[in-house]
């Protein structure tokens, strides 16, 4: 089983009509679920692969529709918190190509208050972890613990920061922090966006020097997404891999790094892979396989609107 463990949110994302931009009108906006480690284990779910979610949930018809669309995909939510406070509700806008930003409303919700669970199901194979939940405390201490925890006694897990700015405070803090998360990671994953900002360069060989001491502080390999360009890994030895997103009309980009995340935890599994040293035995074979994988399953993200990864079907 994996766990994916972070926040579950409302996005509330504007419904672009002609009409309305002609007249000069705010758009109106549609609630949909959201949340990156909610989109990765929803992704998870319609791929087929045994995932159960870990975090903290309101009770409030958000939080219920949540936890519905979780179970409907097949993802368990046994070690879901529940609590009274509101849901985190993200206000999505959409760019002219489809990219998306955020502005949160984070103050006294539910999933800030996930407290560290006291152990796991057993045979989990993996754990998944980012975004808003390893920022916002007192959860975000939670979190790291659990990714601590489960490392130490030998669970492969993966991170992707999926950096928000306006979350964060205290940049120098943060990367100092995420360098300290580094030495309990298997497969760190992030866009190239969130590497120049961790960097602090848009220096494409200051970027390049950044990922080579980040391999070197722990992780097995380094996936970075480019947006349409495609993916790319860069392993312990050095080589990086590459290959070429897939072209699709985009509505938006919303969930896609989400959707690469399960892609890839989806198709590692498959070629045994979820643990450092067999990730670091990959051939260049099966990585081309994993990362077309999820440049596919990441285009009919872009397809649609809002985070509706695809199901196994629609990739077969």
């Amino acid at each position: 089983m994996i766990v994916v463990a972070g926040e579950a949110l409302i996005d509330l994302v504007p419904e672009r009509t002609s009409s309305a931009a002609a007249a000069g009108q705010l758009p109106a906006l549609r609630p949909a679920r959201g949340g990156g480690p909610y989109n990765t284990a929803l992704a998870l779910g319609r791929l087929g692969s045994p995932t159960a979610f870990c975090s903290r949930v309101s009770t409030d018809g958000f939080g219920e529709a949540l936890l519905e669309g979780l179970r409907k995909d097949g993802v368990d939510t046994a070690l879901v918190q529940r609590g009274e406070e509101p849901t985190t509700l993200a206000v999505a806008s959409i760019g002219a190509d489809g990219s998306a930003g955020y502005g949160f409303y984070v103050q006294g919700t539910a999933d800030r208050l996930f407290t560290l669970p006291p152990s796991l199901p057993e045979g989990v194979s993996a754990l998944s972890l980012g975004t808003c939940s390893l920022v916002l405390e007192p959860g975000a201490s939670a979190y790291e613990e659990l990714l601590r925890r489960e490392a130490a006694r030998g669970v492969f897990t993966t991170l992707d920061p999926n950096i928000r700015t306006g979350l964060i405070p205290d940049a120098d803090a943060y990367r100092a922090r995420f360098h300290g998360w580094l030495p309990h990671i298997g497969l760190l994953k992030l866009s190239i966006e969130d590497a120049r900002w961790l960097a602090d360069s848009e220096d494409a060989g200051d970027v390049e020097r950044a990922v080579g001491a980040w391999l070197a502080t722990g992780p097995a390999a380094v996936v970075l997404t480019h947006g349409g360009e495609g993916l790319s890994v860069r392993r312990q030895d050095g080589s990086v891999i590459s290959v070429p997103g897939e072209r699709v009309d985009i509505v938006d980009t919303i969930g896609a790094g989400d959707t690469v995340n399960a892609a890839l935890l989806h198709r590692l599994a498959g070629h045994q892979a979820l643990s450092a040293p067999a990730l670091a035995k990959l051939d260049e074979a099966a990585w081309r396989d994993v990362l077309g994988f999820a440049a596919r399953a990441a285009a009919i993200t872009c397809s649609r609107a809002g985070a509706e990864p695809p199901y196994a079907s629609e990739l077969a």
